[in-house]
């Protein structure tokens, strides 16, 4: 192996115009990490949110990045779970495990599980932030169970468009809110019922919900409010405004949870059982070539995309 790499790195904020490959030292994996060679590594909006403005990361230089899917080339003092050669995807520790937009990246030994034999690279790379998140705020937070009615926001997005799909693996009755040229997909992925959010107020159309994913906050947390049963769940994955938004859900004696997303191998594993099952499944926007990694952001902030973006390493 190089001992270097190539990466996509960022000295500034800025527009997508700030991302520049570089050639950087090939990381060495620690006690308990993993070197992985990255072959596909997925796009999400925090990538973007990071490169604009400093949220969880302090100030750049920094290499974005926390979707991967790839080999194991080396592995740290103490690791069993993985041998050199296994195919494994997961999620980077979020937020400061950052940086598999390269061609290398270490990890911890466990935020890794097998990839799936049934799915390539793609596929698997764009699966791991977006599916933990729907996963850990449905199940994890929400406990979400067969019969019960979920409301989930941005349904075509990335998160959301496995949400529903996981959603409907539980046994659960799916309203998604999406434009309507989205519609047809979205019932492709089971969705029962659909609302276009240009033409409807979901919050006049929907009752009675047991729980609402919302990855879009705004005023939709409060009118989400509106459509739980008592005793309901909204869970946002946009974690700020949490006590005024827990007063309100208070009021209507339903609960509201801000949650970000963590590594988390048992997450990782059910997933892994779903996608290996057929029953999750990406759906893949764009690709592009790791070096083009600023085309993909620009598409991506349009705020447009359906499913995922992934760039290809290898």
């Amino acid at each position: 192996m190089s001992a270097t790499m190539r990466a996509i790195r960022q000295d500034e904020f800025g527009g997508p115009e700030v991302l520049r490959e570089v050639e950087l030292p090939r990381p060495e994996p620690g006690p308990s990490e993993v070197l992985v060679e990255v072959h596909a590594a997925g796009l999400n909006p925090t990538d973007w949110k990071h490169r604009a403005h400093e949220l969880f990361l302090g100030k750049p230089p920094y290499v974005l990045g926390w979707d991967v899917s790839g080999v194991v080339v080396e592995v740290g003092t103490g690791v069993t779970l993985h041998k050199p050669g296994d195919e494994v995807f997961g999620m980077l520790p979020y937020p400061h495990g950052v940086g598999s937009h390269a061609e290398y990246v270490t990890g911890p030994a466990r935020a890794f599980v097998r990839k799936p034999s049934s799915v390539d690279h793609v596929q698997a790379g764009a699966i791991p932030l977006a599916a933990l998140t729907a996963w850990q705020a449905l199940v994890d937070t929400a406990d979400l169970q067969a019969g019960q009615r979920v409301l989930i926001h941005a349904a075509a997005g990335g998160v959301g468009h496995l949400a529903v799909q996981i959603a409907k693996a539980r046994g659960a009755h799916v309203i998604g809110t999406a434009s309507a040229g989205k519609h047809e997909f979205l019932r492709g992925l089971g969705a029962d019922e659909l609302i276009d959010y240009r033409e409807v107020d979901f919050a006049e159309a929907v009752h009675d919900v047991d729980v609402v994913l919302d990855p879009i906050a705004g005023d939709y947390r409060s009118r989400s409010l509106r459509t739980l049963r008592p005793g309901g769940v909204l869970v946002s994955i946009l974690p700020y405004g949490e006590e005024e938004l827990a007063a309100e859900a208070a009021e209507r004696g339903v609960r509201a949870e801000l949650m970000l997303v963590e590594a988390d191998q048992a997450g990782m594993r059910a997933i892994a059982d779903l996608v290996e099952s057929g029953r999750l499944r990406a759906e893949i926007a764009a690709t592009y070539p790791l070096a083009e990694a600023a085309k993909a952001h620009a598409q991506g902030e349009t705020g447009r995309t359906t499913g995922k973006i992934v760039l290809t390493v290898r």
